[in-house]
């Protein structure tokens, strides 16, 4: 079954590290979910009367929308889909918008029943690096009242390889995750994409540069110490309990189908896909003058192979060559066959009947290897 991603763009203030389209700035607010809302309207056979499985408000910075205006996008999704009883629900969040009296309403007053909430680190030095809005206390008090308001399935987001996260800090920031007992962990490292303001910081040398090897060292112990506390390494980024993955997530890496909606939003139909204009001002204007707000390409099937193995082998369900060779056929099969053999030589690759899963060795190179099985 499909899912919808919503696209939230505002934020308080832009983290440095942050390549997704947002806004700092409340200037087309008043107008954003109303737009929103008729894009709902437009979009409403996409997903050609399927059942939605997860509806998710990402961003950007979802936890800045009222309950009102959350409430009036799930009404309009209702409405126009059928979506399953048992729907998983997300609403990113970040801890300086997690009050008691926001969770209780969120609680009670809506139907979100998952938060992701945007940690990064429990240090503020790390924090201020990274140039997030809320501070250490603040993540963790927001964590605490989330439980307190039975939030139970909640996963934050922690960063490594920040130049200012030593090896000892790094293992307190897994630790206090571990002492909260919550069911999904999701660990990034830190990138330097181009264009972004610690791009910029690191080349003007204001900023210190991000280590590679840190990031090593620092992805290591995040194997030992989740793998010591029964989390499930599911995806490269992502860890969970028995029965906590990201029903949402999933759908990506399973090449599911799923509906975007807000600006820079993205879809995907299993033949095309399709992106929203990353501007707000034409977002908005594309509804005023009822203008298409996307482009689409029609994936071929080399696109669609390389999209199936990129993705496949950054879970542990893995790469399963007779998917291959039964929806891609002989060549893509031959082709795949061929190329991962000096990965399995290597120990970066392991196979276990016709599925090809990364060894831990393997996930520290998951892009290089995926783009060396590309056709």
């Amino acid at each position: 079954m499909p899912g919808i991603y919503i696209h939230i763009p505002f934020c308080k203030q832009k983290c440095h590290y942050c390549n997704f389209f947002s806004v700092a700035s409340n200037k087309y607010r008043a107008v954003f979910v109303d737009v929103l809302l008729k894009e709902i309207q437009r979009q409403k056979d996409y997903l050609s009367d399927q059942p939605i499985r997860t509806i998710y408000f990402g961003g950007g910075t979802p936890s800045m929308l009222s309950v009102k205006e959350i409430n009036q996008i799930l009404e309009q999704i209702n409405t126009l889909f059928t979506v399953s009883n048992d729907a998983e629900i997300t609403l990113e969040a970040n801890p300086d918008d997690l009050n008691e009296s926001k969770l209780k309403s969120l609680k009670n007053e809506t139907a979100i029943n998952r938060l992701s909430m945007g940690v990064q680190s429990f240090f503020d030095d790390d924090l201020i690096y990274l140039n997030r809005v809320h501070n250490g206390n603040q993540a963790r008090d927001a964590i605490e009242l989330a439980l307190k308001n039975q939030f139970d399935n909640l996963t934050i987001d922690l960063i490594y390889g920040i130049p200012t996260l030593t090896e000892t800090k790094w293992r307190k920031n897994l630790e206090i995750f571990m002492a909260y007992n919550l069911p999904h962990l999701s660990a990034y490292s830190l990138t330097v994409e181009p264009k972004t303001a610690l791009s910029t910081l690191i080349r003007k040398k204001k900023m210190q540069p991000v280590n590679e090897e840190k990031a090593i060292q620092h992805f290591q112990i995040l194997l030992e110490e989740t793998n010591k506390n029964d989390y499930i390494h599911y995806e490269i980024s992502n860890f969970a309990k028995q029965g906590h993955y990201s029903k949402h997530n999933s759908i990506y890496w399973l090449g599911g189908h799923y509906l975007g909606l807000g600006p820079s939003a993205h879809s995907f139909n299993g033949v095309s896909r399709q992106w929203n204009v990353s501007s707000m001002k034409q977002y908005i204007e594309a509804d005023t003058l009822e203008k298409t707000v996307f482009e689409k390409e029609v994936l071929t099937t080399n696109q669609q192979y390389d999209e199936y193995v990129m993705t496949s082998l950054r879970t542990s369900w893995g790469c399963d060559s007779e998917h291959i060779l039964n929806v891609f056929g002989q060549k893509y099969y031959s082709h795949f066959e061929s190329s991962v053999q000096q990965f399995l030589l290597d120990d970066k690759i392991e196979k276990e009947g016709s599925i090809y899963t990364l060894t831990n060795r393997g996930k520290l190179f998951a892009d290089g290897i995926a783009a060396a099985l590309f056709f």
